[in-house]
């Protein structure tokens, strides 16, 4: 029961329901940029190389083989280097995207640190004090500086 008691713990801390998010939101995200590669940007790229599927770009390094009535006893041994290029492209686009989210929130961290935080209001009030107290005797005649 103290193991039970000690998961439920464990999930009850923000961080940790935080990172399933992310996780949830970060594998979504990479659907929309597998998607976004494959479907948007391979096919204008490979209507420039000269209506190249890099789906379809593999080397064949041996063919199957196959038995006499045609069903195939040894499977061809291919290297789809296509599917890899473009998950290589997947990869630097998600890179990207996490760079400038990174980025954005450094910049916004540095702001808040360089702003100047106003004093407390204890202190802003014996401040006032203390400013009350010097031009009262500034203006007493005799007083001691």
């Amino acid at each position: 029961m103290a193991l039970l008691e000690e998961f439920r713990a464990f999930i009850r801390r923000g961080n940790v329901i935080d990172l399933a998010v992310g996780i949830i939101i970060g594998a979504a995200f990479g659907k929309i940029v597998s998607s976004l590669v494959a479907d948007v940007l391979m096919p204008p790229i490979g209507y420039v190389l000269g209506n190249v599927d890099f789906k379809d770009l593999a080397l064949t390094i041996r063919s199957a083989r196959l038995n006499p009535d045609g069903t195939v006893a040894d499977p061809a041994i291919v290297v789809s280097y296509g599917k890899f290029i473009q998950t290589v492209i997947d990869f630097l686009i998600i890179a990207f995207c996490v760079f400038l989210l990174v980025k954005g929130i450094n910049r916004l961290q540095r702001a808040r640190k360089e702003e100047p935080k106003p004093p407390p209001e204890d202190v802003q009030l014996l401040t006032e004090i203390r400013d009350l107290l010097k031009n009262q005797t500034a203006q007493t005649p005799g007083a001691i500086p």
